[in-house]
């Protein structure tokens, strides 16, 4: 990616060969100015970066790196929720400047760096539209992404985001249905967009699967030694990736692109393994595919790094028909999948309004002294 790109042969290097897109699932301020996240661009070919609640709550509880902002906002009077949102879009503004160097090398298609909408407006596609026009304004990086959860309130958002112009990561992704009517608000975002006379070459999505969430909440509903257990959220991302292929190959999506739009890239979220029976690569290993984008926490970056699959090769295409096989087998088995998405869904939602609200409390202890 640059002259001083430095990334080794290994699992890493070869999931980039494959055509997926590594990114960190990660982000704090002491990562931007120690060269941490610089480092993990030249050595391991990370090419974007996400971000959630729990993560800035995390990042700004952790230590003393935001102690001189915070005294600074403290000293003009600024409210908590304005001082969160000027934290936050700090961080994201650095690291997109960090990430600059691959998007221009990637043409546009990586460099990402992702911030997501207030959680708590979830359910409420206008505090949504006007949020991510906020955080567009504030980040003011062509290689932010805005982060909008799958909601079905949030859906006329997406579209609306990008009818603006505005790059979208679509997340909280658990349903194969969901994920259609995402491809779908896309696809519309984008006609809205060419008939308003915007520049298609320039807008860039990514649609959020979650998957190592979707095997554990399967498994708690499977008796002990189901051999069922952990092959939902594998073959439920493969049926997702068999649509992507379609909607690439459609008459709409071609018309768009011969304007210039670019594919919605499936993500693979929540890549971590929470069952320890699990390879601790499996959401890495079993879910490659050309065009797709892995975002991963710090440890399974290391853990793929050091002992995962040494020469990558195509996972999905040519599975589907067995992944649908193995979802019959569960409704078979008892397990309504459409009530574990749903839930997911709220339980998503309701986490990351959570972190949200303890992120807030943690700012404003600080902003008081």
């Amino acid at each position: 990616m640059s002259a001083t790109t430095t990334i080794k042969a290994g699992p890493l290097e070869s999931l980039r060969q494959a055509g997926v897109s590594v990114w960190l699932d990660d982000l704090s301020r002491d990562r931007i100015r120690s060269g941490g996240l610089a480092a993990d661009i030249a050595e391991r070919g990370v090419v974007g970066v996400t971000t959630n609640p729990s993560i800035f709550a995390a990042s700004i509880s952790g230590g003393g790196a935001y102690d001189s902002q915070i005294a600074d906002l403290a000293a003009r009077g600024v409210g908590v929720e304005e001082a969160v949102r000027m934290i936050t879009t700090a961080d994201v503004r650095a690291a997109c400047d960090v990430m600059a160097v691959v998007h221009h090398a990637t043409a546009g298609q990586d460099g990402k760096v992702s911030i997501e909408v207030d959680p708590r407006f979830a359910r409420d596609t206008e505090a949504t539209i006007a949020e991510a026009r906020q955080l567009w304004w504030l980040v003011d990086r062509p290689n932010v992404m805005i982060k909008i959860p799958a909601t079905k309130e949030g859906l006329p958002a997406i579209r609306k985001a990008i009818s603006e112009g505005i790059n979208v990561n679509v997340t909280l992704i658990f349903s194969l249905q969901r994920y259609r009517e995402v491809v779908d608000a896309y696809l519309s975002g984008l006609e809205d967009a060419l008939a308003a006379g915007r520049d298609l070459t320039v807008i860039r999505s990514v649609a959020s699967f979650f998957v190592s969430r979707v095997d554990s909440e399967v498994d708690s509903r499977l008796p002990d030694g189901s051999p069922l257990r952990g092959a939902a959220a594998v073959a439920n991302a493969a049926l997702a990736y068999e649509h992507h292929l379609r909607v690439l190959r459609s008459e709409r999506f071609k018309a768009l692109a011969d304007h210039g739009a670019h594919a919605q890239r499936p993500l693979w979220a929540s890549t971590s393994t929470k069952d320890p029976s699990f390879p601790d690569t499996k959401y890495v290993d079993q879910l490659v595919a050309d065009g797709v984008v892995n975002t991963m926490p710090e440890a399974t970056l290391d853990a793929v790094a050091d002992h995962g699959a040494s020469e990558a090769a195509d996972t999905v295409t040519g599975t589907f028909d067995e992944a649908r096989a193995r979802l019959e087998a569960l409704a078979a088995a008892g397990v309504d999948l459409d009530d574990v998405t749903a839930l997911l869904e709220t339980q998503g939602v309701d986490k990351f309004a959570q972190s949200w609200e303890e992120l807030l409390a943690h700012v404003r202890e600080a902003l008081l002294g």
